[in-house]
């Protein structure tokens, strides 16, 4: 298996910085190799990716979500093997730490060269700069939304 441990930290609450995360479709927004989320239930995702040029699909379930704090998946089915968690922590009233942890098995010659070489640790580090400016846009750096009185449908 190989494995990623990444950090971020985001000038915006742990709690927004939750929210937005557990908007799954929008994964795409700001993960580099994920296509497509399809949302099934509260628990349950289709996932399209493409890694290395390579695209695959599988299913994942979420196994733990306690919000504000963690949330961990792993795949339950499809062409990838994959598991993963994503931790929030309070840094401040408005700054959080974002960490994500990511252990899959790399199917083929260059999915197995790129986790070797460190590729993957890159990529993971780009798409959280890529959320961290996203967030940091939407949420302004005094971590409030534009649009407050909203109650955003959680993990859909």
């Amino acid at each position: 298996m190989a494995a990623v441990t990444e950090y971020i930290d985001v000038e915006v609450p742990v709690e927004r910085a939750y929210e937005r995360w557990t908007h799954f479709e929008t994964f795409p927004e700001f993960l580099d190799f994920v296509e497509e989320i399809d949302v099934m239930d509260s628990t349950h995702n289709h996932w399209r990716v493409n890694i290395g040029g390579a695209e695959r699909e599988f299913d994942a379930q979420v196994d733990e979500n306690v919000p504000n704090n963690r949330i961990a998946w792993h795949s339950t089915g499809g062409e990838t093997d994959h598991a993963g968690i994503v931790t929030f922590d309070r840094l401040s009233d408005n700054s959080s730490r974002v960490t994500v942890q990511l252990d899959w098995k790399p199917e083929d010659l260059v999915e197995k060269a790129g986790a070797a070489l460190g590729i993957d640790d890159h990529a993971i580090k780009k798409d959280l700069e890529i959320f961290k400016d996203m967030i940091e846009r939407e949420y302004g750096v005094a971590g409030y939304s534009r649009s407050e009185d909203t109650d955003p449908d959680i993990g859909s």
